[in-house]
């Protein structure tokens, strides 16, 4: 069976749910994760699993077409225009960035009620 290489960026509250969900899914590869608190509980987890983690999102964006899809966590438009710029650059048109609401929404419709998100102020 073929996988869906999913890496995300952020491993805070609002991921770390996520993250044992893709973790727990077959049809998943989780690979890599970017965060800038590396003491996180997210990033304990991937950390278990043998997951990459890095503090620079940029490196998710360098695997190219290893990775289909990132998720971004961060709620940082910072972070989302960085993504988008980068990988114009480098020319990567498989991977595709997952906004953070899309991801707060099928979220909620795997929790059957809305998943509320939580940001600190974050200097990405």
């Amino acid at each position: 069976m073929e996988k869906i290489r999913v890496a995300m960026v952020g491993a805070g509250e609002t991921a770390t749910p996520l993250l044992k969900q893709l973790l727990a899914s077959d049809f998943v590869e989780l690979v890599g994760v970017a965060e800038l608190n590396l003491a996180l509980p997210g990033v304990a987890l991937v950390q278990a699993h043998g997951i990459p983690v890095t503090d620079n999102f940029i490196e998710l964006a360098e695997q190219g077409e290893r990775v289909d899809i990132i998720i971004d966590l961060t709620g940082s438009r910072k972070v989302r225009e960085d993504l988008r710029r980068f990988m114009q650059f480098a020319g990567n048109s498989h991977t595709v960035i997952m906004h953070e609401r899309i991801a707060l929404l099928l979220m909620s419709l795997s929790a059957g009620k809305l998943v509320q998100t939580r940001h600190e102020s974050l200097g990405y």
